[in-house]
């Protein structure tokens, strides 16, 4: 059965296979570092790493490249008070971004990019686009003529047609539906980081950083682009103007957006007392892999109810699973194979594989395996399942867990996690760029104790395990 995702493009489910054959060119939104990322973002990043373990299920290689936006409004707002420079104020959410992230097991892609690290592409993007007369500059900003790409509004499906010409905003966030030429460039204001570009002195648009990097890594034309529905417009609709509008070319394949996460059926915010990170969840007991387990159960098209009886479900459906792991490997179970069992165990498998190729159908793909485990169950208690059968049973369990994740508990014994490795590579960046040299040099010798080995690059520091 082939592979189909639903495009939000197109609003169809459409058979995916990368462009090139084998590799699949995906770009994610990843996080604005101004805070700690709560469990709505969490629901996002768990879809994409499902995604991510998906595609390479079914064999293809990944080029993934997901950005890290630490520079904009919010961010700027927030180091003022807090009295710091952008940097520092960033590098503390960065690290925990990291630090979160693998705790829920996802994995990293295989290029994590900072928008203050590509100033340069974007400047060069604004330029071409000023070259195509897409451009007009105002009080040194500079803004993207909207009126210059007519196929404005074909990914949220908006029409425009009333729109004030000449119209501009600002901010980097604005309201849906407020159609107005947007900033890809902003003058310097008193007080605020800038960089001195042949531009002016500014610092850009939000907007701008995603295709900037994105075609930078990815090339002209990705497979795929993925984020939350929040971002369809105005910022994913703004990214295909200005890429498009600057190269002539379709920007992106397929469209993939995760659908809003409620809390008890209400939308999450600080002042309903409802607003959840990762770690206020640790700290109330709950472990990580529940998390996971419950941001991933639900389809990522579909909106996600959370609720504490939920996560504890999570909780307990984790801990039928490894009590059935247990059971297979550790029962003496009669000699022979039962065919009845192996068809039963084939026919799991092909649910499983099914329900993901149709739009990554999690929940459908659960409800295969434990439809499964609640069958064999009977089996192992009725005799019926000999000891042939096992290494089937397992391996199915293996692939459910090469994409789902939850089996093994959250406490390990063979060092550091891939997420606090993550978090302390960017940690020595940060010493290295404050020209703290003594504790990158710390970090250096922590991480090798550990078995890990780092390498610089100029594209940024790899690591690998000895």
């Amino acid at each position: 059965m082939p592979l189909r995702f639903y495009n939000t493009l197109s609003q169809k489910v459409e058979e995916f296979a990368p462009l090139d054959g084998h590799t699949v060119r995906v770009y994610t939104c990843g996080p604005t570092v101004w805070n700690f990322v709560h469990i709505g973002n969490l629901r996002t990043f768990t879809s994409q790493d499902i995604l991510r373990r998906w595609l390479q299920y079914r064999g293809y290689k990944l080029m993934h490249v997901m950005n890290i936006t630490d520079v904009d409004d919010r961010i700027i707002q927030q180091a003022a008070a807090a009295g710091q420079p952008i940097g520092e104020y960033t590098a503390r959410f960065t690290q925990a971004f990291f630090e979160d992230t693998g705790k829920v097991r996802l994995q990293q892609p295989e290029l994590v990019c900072k928008a203050t690290d590509h100033i340069d592409d974007m400047v060069r993007l604004i330029g071409q686009l000023g070259e195509n007369g897409c451009t007009y500059e105002s009080d040194g900003s500079v803004y993207f003529r909207i009126a210059k790409f007519p196929a404005y509004g074909k990914l949220s499906h908006t029409h425009f047609a009333g729109m004030k010409a000449g119209a501009r905003v600002d901010s980097d966030r604005y309201d849906k539906d407020d159609a107005r030429d947007f900033v890809l460039w902003k003058a310097k204001k008193e007080g605020e980081h800038y960089w001195d570009t042949p531009l002016g002195q500014g610092r850009p648009g939000w907007h701008i950083e995603c295709s900037a990097m994105a075609m930078r890594y990815l090339g002209e034309t990705l497979d795929i682009h993925a984020g939350g529905v929040d971002l369809v417009f105005p910022h994913h609709e703004n990214e295909i103007a200005q890429s498009e509008a600057s190269t002539g070319k379709p920007f992106v394949r397929f469209w993939m957006h995760t659908e809003h996460l409620m809390v008890e059926s209400q939308t999450m915010s600080k002042s309903l007392g409802n607003f959840y990170t990762l770690r206020d969840l640790l700290e109330k007991g709950y472990a990580p892999e529940a998390v996971r387990y419950l941001l991933a159960s639900v389809p990522y098209r579909k909106q996600l109810n959370f609720t504490f009886d939920g996560l504890r479900s999570a909780a307990t459906a984790i801990e039928r699973l490894r009590n059935y792991e247990l059971r297979l490997k550790t029962s003496k179970l009669p000699e022979g194979m039962s065919a009845g069992i192996q068809e039963r165990t084939r026919k799991a498998q092909a649910q499983f594989e099914a329900a993901l190729d149709d739009d990554l159908n999690t929940a459908e793909a659960l409800g295969a395996v434990f439809e499964y485990i609640r069958d064999t169950n009977t089996a192992l208690d009725g005799g019926e399942f000999l000891a042939g059968n096992r290494e089937g049973a397992l391996d199915l369990l293996e692939r459910f867990d090469s994409i789902f994740d939850v089996l093994r508990p959250a406490v390990s014994e063979h060092g550091l996690q891939d997420g606090e490795i993550e978090a302390l590579v960017e940690e020595r960046a940060q010493a290295k760029k404050t020209r703290n040299f003594a504790r990158a040099d710390d970090i250096r010798r922590k991480l090798l104790d550990q078995g890990v080995v780092l390498e610089d690059t100029r594209e940024g520091t790899r690591w690998k395990r000895k």
